[in-house]
């Protein structure tokens, strides 16, 4: 099936890595997820990925006191680390991938840039980002939204655990109501809860389509690339 987006962005959280858990790696859900961005790219959509870290640092700062900037600086690192997992689990699928990251670590990592990005998009290659913004005081959302709007993405997919954008939380309001479709500006008035602030002044400001919907089951992501009508769409 052709899909409705030729390029697409897709953001990971790591919590969406620890298999419910919350803190690691579950291997039968990071294999399970590399499946389902394998079927996407299959299709012919050109992938790139964000990956988040608190499935590593969450857990490993709770009771830690530490200053904003140091804290944000590990959690950098374990998106990579997210990255290079998830690297593997599609490598082993056969999918070519490449992983780039904000902060430099040539070593394990390529540094990033935004004309070996698009390269490696055009060629095929899942190019997958870690490192967040390379600076504290943004979280991954507005990474995934900055990397979105550099590297021309038709969609930025946000897989999160909720199906979508409701008017009240419904794990407190059942009667809440679920939006198919609402405009950055709304979302902004309304002072709903889709992204941080940061990422959706960004989305303002460039106009790039956001679909947020549930990260279970991973093939929601096939789905969303068909252009389903799942989760909510922003625009």
């Amino acid at each position: 099936m052709t899909p409705k987006y030729k390029r697409i962005m897709i953001k990971i959280s790591g919590e969406a890595l620890s298999g419910g858990s919350g803190t690691g790696i579950d291997a039968a859900t990071i294999n399970s997820i590399a499946a389902a961005i394998k079927d996407t790219r299959d299709m012919g959509c050109e992938i790139a990925l964000v990956c988040g870290g608190g499935n590593f640092w969450r857990g490993a700062r709770n009771g830690l006191v530490m200053e904003r900037s140091r804290a944000d600086h590990m959690g950098m690192l374990a998106t990579v680390m997210n990255c290079i997992a998830l690297s593997e689990a599609l490598e082993n699928l056969g999918v070519p991938t490449r992983v780039m990251s904000m902060v430099d670590m040539p070593r394990v990592a390529e540094s990033y840039n935004v004309s070996a990005a698009l390269r490696c998009l055009s060629e095929g290659i899942v190019t997958i980002f870690g490192g967040g913004t390379g600076c504290p005081y943004f979280t991954t959302d507005t990474g995934v939204v900055l990397k979105g709007i550099e590297m021309h993405v038709d969609l930025i997919l946000l897989a999160k655990n909720v199906d979508g954008i409701y008017e009240a939380d419904p794990r407190t309001n059942p009667d809440a109501k679920k939006f198919d479709r609402i405009s950055f500006e709304d979302v902004l008035a309304r002072g709903l809860k889709a992204t941080d602030s940061t990422a959706m002044s960004l989305l303002v400001d460039n106009r790039t389509s956001v679909l947020l919907f549930k990260a279970e089951p991973p093939e929601n992501i096939v789905r969303a690339a068909k252009g389903e009508a799942i989760g909510t769409v922003l625009y």
